[in-house]
């Protein structure tokens, strides 16, 4: 009998252990491809979104933390306590260009979603967005809305059909062209009707600012702080740096999460492994009579529990993959969890992600089977034939 026959009988006879221990090692890998794979679609998008945000400074409420940060990237709702004198004041700045926007969310048939008040065709110079039905504002119509592509799609609404915004009914006017970000998901509305609307009249969430002169950026914050009395102000990759570091924080937790996971199913290979030296102890006992070497024994252990790792790590990948894409929809709107919704998948398919989690599942498995392995190669044949 050669050393695979050997090694997939061992792994058959006991057919419901097999099951049990395999989806233990499944379901560690399982989660840790989860939030792995959900964790990669945050840095895909964030990444994304800072690009499409057009700014190069963003000014944010004083006091903001690292969360503020990132609802600016996810249109997550946020204060409103920057006056419109302070923006007229840093767009007074020789040099600088500033946006601002209103962000607040709403509700279409009992879901939540972002509504953003904009200065129409400010903001339309600063995303360059393109209209794919219908048409974008026009001057002196406050009652019109533009909504993105996911939105419409997923509400069904189209120009001519309206939505209802704090108990007020709003046309749609226009439909952008799809962005490929939280965009087309967003209600964009002028932003004197958004104050009036939200009730934060003369105040908006956080300005975009582009700057003509990037060598001057720190001279910029300087002054604009100092025009404003104290509002808070980063530049583009500062805010990316912050919000990156957040996302990073969350996800090493979810792997430590993960990892419990995995050492859970490795104690588990080792009861398997461990339980099947006691009940083989004459079985290798024949081998070894027959000829059989220490060697042999140690590796037939070591390629059952590897394949276990192997078998188990191609699940739990599968299943990874499947349950990152599927929960996505589900997750409750939050400023950690709307880029994963906006992603259209929920998941980046990283193929290094799948061969490194494959592989560490296998490792996993063989390092757990190494004792197991070991006890059953130095039974001396006289104590494994004997054995009852």
């Amino acid at each position: 009998m050669t050393l695979s026959k050997l090694v997939f009988r061992n792994i058959s006879r006991r057919r419901g252990r097999f099951v049990f221990t395999l989806l233990g090692i499944t379901i560690g890998i399982a989660s840790f491809v989860t939030f792995q794979s959900m964790g990669g679609s945050l840095k895909k998008e964030i990444y994304r979104e800072s690009t499409a945000l057009g700014a190069n400074l963003v000014v944010i409420p004083k006091g903001s933390c690292g969360y503020e940060q990132l609802s600016v990237l996810t249109g997550d709702q946020m204060p409103t306590n920057i006056t419109m004198e302070e923006v007229g004041k840093i767009a007074a700045i020789k040099g600088l260009k500033v946006v601002p926007f209103l962000a607040q969310k709403t509700a279409i048939n009992n879901k939540p979603i972002s509504v953003s008040g904009i200065q129409p065709e400010e903001t339309q110079k600063l995303k360059g967005w393109k209209i794919s039905q219908g048409s974008y504002f026009t001057p002196g119509d406050g009652n019109a809305v533009v909504i993105g592509t996911a939105l419409a799609e997923q509400f069904g609404l189209k120009p001519g059909s309206s939505v209802t915004v704090r108990s007020e009914q709003l046309a749609v006017a226009g439909v952008l062209e799809r962005t490929g970000g939280r965009d087309d998901y967003t209600l964009f509305i002028a932003l004197p009707t958004a104050q009036r609307l939200f009730k934060a009249v003369d105040r908006v969430s956080y300005a975009a600012v582009t700057v003509d002169n990037l060598a001057l950026i720190d001279q910029y914050i300087e002054q604009i702080t100092v025009e404003t009395g104290g509002l808070g102000v980063i530049s583009d990759k500062q805010m990316l740096k912050s919000v990156l570091a957040i996302v990073g924080s969350v996800n090493i937790t979810l792997q430590l999460i993960a990892a419990v996971s995995v050492l859970a199913a490795a104690f588990g290979i080792i009861n398997t492994m461990m339980t099947a030296t006691y009940e083989r102890k004459r079985e290798i006992g024949i081998l070894q009579a027959l000829g059989a070497r220490q060697s042999t024994i140690f590796s037939s252990f070591i390629l059952e529990s590897g394949f276990y790792g192997l078998l188990g790590g191609i699940t739990g990948v599968l299943t990874g993959l499947v349950a990152s894409i599927a929960v996505a929809p589900y997750i409750s709107s939050n400023a950690f969890t709307t880029l994963v919704k906006g992603s259209g998948t929920g998941s980046v398919i990283d193929f290094k992600l799948i061969i490194g989690s494959i592989l560490f599942s296998t490792i996993v498995a063989v390092i757990a089977g190494l004792y197991p392995a070991w006890r059953a190669a130095r039974l001396s044949p006289v104590e494994a034939i004997s054995y009852e």
